[in-house]
């Protein structure tokens, strides 16, 4: 509607303001995600699937590469119109498709990698500042079978050696998943859309009918047509053969490496979220916690640089996977303590920037790091120190590890055991930005601080080798990367 002011005073331009912003929302603040808030009718959502160290290793018979996609526009008519087909979810390798690299069609990871860039080019949508693909459903395999030798560690290829730290229940536990789709389609007269991809790491199951005593993953998305966000309902459940399960919904980099990864990926990040820079907002609600194994991540965020702050650029002995992660089970411990403080960052900056050094044991707030690792091809560590583990990415990798603790009141974290678990459903904004940018994180000596560019932003959980079956159920709507 246009207006037409003729000798108006500034009184009545003023009132004309005011009555225009209260009945305009006005966002100020720009979204870093494609769709933010999970709005949009067109859905565009995908799966990864990956074993103990972020590859395939080899396909599940009869499943294809463990890359799928559900994408699609909602027309004016009414019809959901699917932009991936079966055929394209089914593709494995040895199979050819548009754009493929011939040496990725013999080897399980590369195709994974090319099969993600083609099912984002057929899912892509045009925008400012850079078109965007996809929300990305992460899930993983912890099982390790330590006599393949198909991890490298700390980057670098590794032999084999001796079963037992890690769950292996012998040949074939790294395998990857059966997966089954349900594609999106309208129910309820066309007033709702609903879809979905589950299935089982327990491939002798029938992984539709979720069987008691194997291990199950589910994702069910569904949204009122015209109003409302996007509701991801999860479902993870363990079982003896598979303890150690993973299971996120990520925001991840339209193009580069997410975090984790040494492949160029696909995702819903058109804009990276640089700290202190930005917030993120969601709803989530956890219906099942998956027991006390469960390290319940509200918010993670992934990235990659060098020891010398350098980005990363693909060689992976070099590069380092970041990671922090704030833990929200209240069952999840503080292995940080006075007198383990080998587990615990070398200090803690607060939110006024003061430094408070690990062996304060007056003022370091221990209770708020369940653990703090290095990465293992660090070389100036301050001693004591815990390195992370070699083996469970491309490359080393450095954890950091929080847990609800007051001192995170200022960036509206939770401050309390609690906060946030089973029957305490909320919306939460975090700032994000503003943490990350004071959390410690290893760096060689008299090198310019890396800039701390986050190319994947998660909620999910990892059960981390559960002793008995365990059931995590969560729901997760809102999400949203809003750029301060």
């Amino acid at each position: 509607m246009a207006l037409r002011l003729l000798h108006t005073t500034p009184a009545i331009i003023t009132a004309l303001i005011i009555l225009i912003s209260s009945t305009t929302k006005i966002s100020a603040s720009p979204s870093a995600v494609g769709d933010g808030g999970m709005r949009r009718d067109g859905l565009r959502v995908a799966f990864e699937g990956w074993n103990f160290c972020n590859e395939v290793g080899a396909e599940a018979p009869g499943m294809g590469s463990p890359r799928a996609a559900d994408c699609f526009d909602l027309t004016a008519q009414g019809v959901v119109s699917h932009k991936v087909t079966e055929a394209d979810n089914r593709l494995g390798v040895g199979t050819p498709f548009p754009g493929v690299n011939p040496k990725a069609l013999k080897n399980p990871d590369l195709y994974a990698a090319e099969k993600e860039l083609y099912l984002g080019s057929l899912c892509q949508v045009s925008d400012t500042p850079k078109p965007w693909q996809f929300w990305m459903i992460m899930l993983k395999n912890g099982n390790y079978d330590t006599r393949s030798g198909l991890c490298p560690e700390n980057g670098k290829k590794a032999p084999p050696f001796n079963p037992g730290r890690f769950p292996c229940f012998g040949t074939g536990c790294m395998n990857q998943p059966a997966l089954y789709h349900r594609p999106t389609a309208l129910y309820n007269g066309g007033t709702l859309m609903r879809g979905g991809f589950n299935g089982s790491y327990d491939m002798s199951s029938n992984s539709t009918t979720n069987t008691a005593s194997t291990s199950y993953f589910e994702v069910v998305w569904e949204k009122k047509v015209g109003s409302g966000s996007w509701e991801f309902n999860h479902r993870l459940r363990t079982s003896k053969n598979y303890p150690w399960l993973m299971l996120y919904l990520r925001a991840d980099a339209t193009n580069g490496y997410s975090g984790g990864y040494h492949y160029d990926t696909r995702g819903m990040l058109k804009i990276l979220p640089e700290s202190p820079n930005f917030k993120v907002r969601f709803t989530l609600d956890i219906k099942k916690g998956g027991g006390p194994k469960s390290q319940f991540y509200l918010m993670d965020i992934g990235s990659c640089w060098k020891n010398n702050g350098a980005p990363c650029d693909g060689d992976v002995q070099t590069d380092i996977t970041r990671y922090s992660e704030m833990i929200i089970n209240p069952a999840t411990p503080a292995w940080c303590g006075p007198a383990n403080i080998g587990n615990c960052p070398p200090y803690h900056i607060t939110p006024n920037d003061t430094k408070i050094l690990r062996n304060d044991t007056a003022n370091f707030p221990y209770g708020a790091y369940h653990y703090y690792c290095a990465p293992g091809n660090a070389q100036h560590l301050e001693k004591p120190y815990s390195t992370c583990d070699p083996y469970s990415n491309p490359q080393a990798q450095e954890l950091v590890q929080l847990l609800p603790h007051p001192i995170w009141a200022d960036y509206g974290y939770p401050t309390k055991q609690g906060d946030g678990w089973v029957g305490d459903g909320r919306t939460w904004e975090l700032d994000v930005g503003g943490l990350s940018s004071r959390l410690y994180f290893y760096q060689d000596p008299a090198t310019a601080p890396a800039r701390r560019i986050w190319t994947s932003l998660d909620v999910g959980t990892e059960i981390f080798v559960s002793d008995q079956d365990e059931v995590a159920e969560w729901t997760l709507s809102d999400f949203d990367v809003i750029l301060t």
